[in-house]
């Protein structure tokens, strides 16, 4: 492909690109997109997705295509909007050959019990082999700078492995929160240069935001209104300046009435979206439900874990979140979401119902 230049008009100065924290960060994009981003007039491959300047990036697929040269492995990998080019270097301990001579002997020795480092490093050996050598059809994870080569996007790797994923819940979990990033950070431009303006707003929904956490924790509250709280956000609307000067005419906005009620929004949307509340039924009489406060939803969830851990097929590790996830949305509300079910999980494990088994299962005590 031509990598598509951008409009010096439209491209941010590069002494900015530092104040977006994707610019510092691997981004987890769609190779969909990865493909189309144009590339910078001003840094060689410095390429952007919505004004957000792109330097490297964490993709997840599957390998269609492969190619091996003595220093590098060639994959082509897929996530199911578009296939992109992965070049992989070998690392030095790929590149040696194994000494046939005393592995035998030092392989016996260590079977019979004794400590041999030579055959456990050769073991090591062994195992980074097999999670850099990948066939079609396995699921590979890579991680590096973005490069155009002769007219093709491609990814020179700087860390790759092969991702071990029978039942898939890598690949669940992982089409389920790179759409949370697009939505979050990616599809918003970035604010390189915010305004006083803009930096009062955001003081003001974050003290806001602070304001309401600390009511519910402190009066242990379990459901309310929108109303029942939005006189606690006044002082901040009050505070906010409203005259113009004298020279300047007065300009029209929300009033503020309009204003408290855009904040108490936006502040309960964060608070949704860190799983601190949740509305059980979406309905025009908006009632929130505090999460570690909800005791039917803490119930729900301990008699899931407990019922489901005595299957044969969770005996041994516990359920996974996501089966987790799946059968509370099943069995209790649609509208739970995994940032609230982690809190939930996170209440019973203080309170001894459950225990983690590894980092994403449980099972109940």
């Amino acid at each position: 492909m031509q990598a598509a230049a951008m409009d010096p008009a439209e491209e941010p100065p590069s002494m900015l690109w530092g104040l977006d924290p994707v610019f510092s960060a691997f981004a987890r994009l769609y190779i969909r997109d990865i493909l189309e981003m144009t590339e910078s007039t001003q840094v060689p491959g410095i390429y952007f997705y919505n004004l957000h300047p792109i330097s490297k990036v964490d993709v997840l697929g599957t390998v269609v295509y492969k190619r091996e040269r003595e220093d590098f492995f060639c994959y082509g990998v897929d996530d199911g909007t578009g296939v992109i080019n992965c070049l992989c270097w070998k690392s030095d301990l790929l590149k040696e050959e194994r000494e046939p001579s005393k592995s035998g002997a030092q392989l016996s020795a260590a079977a019979q019990g004794g400590f041999e480092p030579v055959a456990e490093l050769q073991k090591l050996r062994r195992a980074q082999r097999t999670r850099c050598h990948l066939e079609i059809g396995e699921l590979l994870r890579v991680r590096g700078p973005v490069k155009t080569s002769r007219q093709q996007r491609e990814i020179k790797a700087s860390t790759y492995y092969k991702v071990s994923d029978p039942v898939m819940a890598v690949q669940i979990s992982w089409m389920m929160e790179a759409p949370q990033l697009y939505r979050q950070c990616y599809d918003k431009a970035p604010q390189l240069e915010p305004d006083a303006a803009g930096d009062s707003a955001v003081s003001s929904l974050s003290r806001a935001t602070k304001i309401l956490k600390d009511f519910l924790k402190q009066k242990s509250v379990s459901r309310f209104r929108p109303y029942d709280v939005q006189d606690l956000l006044q002082p901040l609307i009050s505070s906010q300046p409203q005259a113009a000067s004298a020279d300047q005419e007065p300009v029209a906005g929300p009033s503020a009435c309009q204003q408290l009620r855009q904040l108490l929004k936006e502040a309960l949307q964060i608070l949704q979206d860190e799983g601190a509340v949740y509305r059980k039924v979406k309905s025009q009489d908006e009632v929130y439900l505090v999460t570690v406060q909800d005791k039917d939803l803490l119930v729900a969830v301990k008699d899931i874990i407990r019922e489901d851990s005595r299957r044969e097929k969770y005996v041994e590790k516990g359920c996974h979140v996501l089966h987790i996830l799946s059968a509370v949305r099943q069995r209790y509300s649609l509208n739970v979401s995994r940032a609230a079910l982690e809190l939930v999980l996170k209440t019973l494990e203080c309170n001894s119902d459950i225990i983690s088994t590894s980092d994403s299962h449980y099972t109940a005590i």
